[in-house]
């Protein structure tokens, strides 16, 4: 990730990150469902990452269409899933190093799958992960920190992603919690300061911190904050020298 570590100049108005909701632009009855004109749109905005999460990505067929387009110019691509899927779905794509296949878990899960339906889910999301390590792809996991999370559920979900040998980590709080000021609010984000310490990278935890805005939909940075934010990356890229690799 150095290079993304090393680019903070960017346009008036953008951000590192760009979310982008696959349900928006992708058409389920489409295999080649967005214009070129609006991957323009997608790739001008001057950030250098783009996120694509939303309801199941790979439910779409045109997805990989998508990811190929915006990589071939020269962007990070985050494609978010549930992982259900991704084994399926796989040879559809290229592991090119500007794309990281980002599976989403939840922390506790393995604890409750006994008790619940998504146990299938969890080992779907666990063969996708093992597919595309084979396969040559980088591979992150996004947890999300709920009130009732607790924090040794993170650390237990982080050691079963290392066992998978994982690229990286990026730990959120779970439904925009951190654009509210309540009681509950603060807790949630205290919470979540302390689950992303666990991850073992300091620049994955300081990615996490710049993926958070984009997931609670907060406000586009100006240029000057932008700039320190890669600013701050490069120097966790030089504090950790396994900025990739979690811990």
């Amino acid at each position: 990730m150095a290079w993304l570590a090393q680019k903070p100049r960017l346009t008036q108005g953008a951000r590192l990150i760009q979310f982008v909701d696959a349900a928006e632009i992708l058409h389920p009855d489409s295999s080649h469902p967005v214009s070129h004109e609006r991957i323009r749109e997608i790739v001008s905005t001057g950030s250098p990452v783009v996120w694509i999460a939303g309801i199941e990505p790979l439910l779409h067929p045109g997805i990989s269409h998508l990811v190929r387009a915006i990589t071939k110019t020269g962007h990070f691509v985050f494609l978010e899933t549930d992982g259900t899927h991704l084994r399926r779905r796989i040879h559809e794509f290229q592991p090119v190093p500007r794309l990281f296949l980002t599976v989403r878990l939840e922390a506790g899960a393995r604890r409750r799958t006994s008790r619940s339906c998504r146990a299938g889910a969890l080992e779907l999301a666990a063969e996708g992960i093992r597919a595309a390590r084979l396969s040559g792809f980088l591979i992150c996991v996004h947890a999300r920190v709920q009130v009732e999370t607790e924090l040794g559920e993170v650390a237990e979900l982080i050691r079963y992603a290392h066992s998978y040998d994982v690229d990286g980590m990026v730990i959120t709080t779970a439904n925009g919690g951190s654009n509210s000021a309540n009681t509950e609010a603060k807790a949630l984000r205290r919470k979540t300061a302390e689950a992303r310490k666990l991850i073992g990278s300091r620049w994955w935890e300081s990615f996490s911190r710049l993926v958070q805005p984009v997931m609670s939909g907060g406000e586009p940075r100006d240029a000057r904050s932008a700039d320190e934010d890669g600013v701050r990356l490069e120097e966790e890229e030089h504090a950790n020298e396994e900025s990739i690799r979690i811990a």
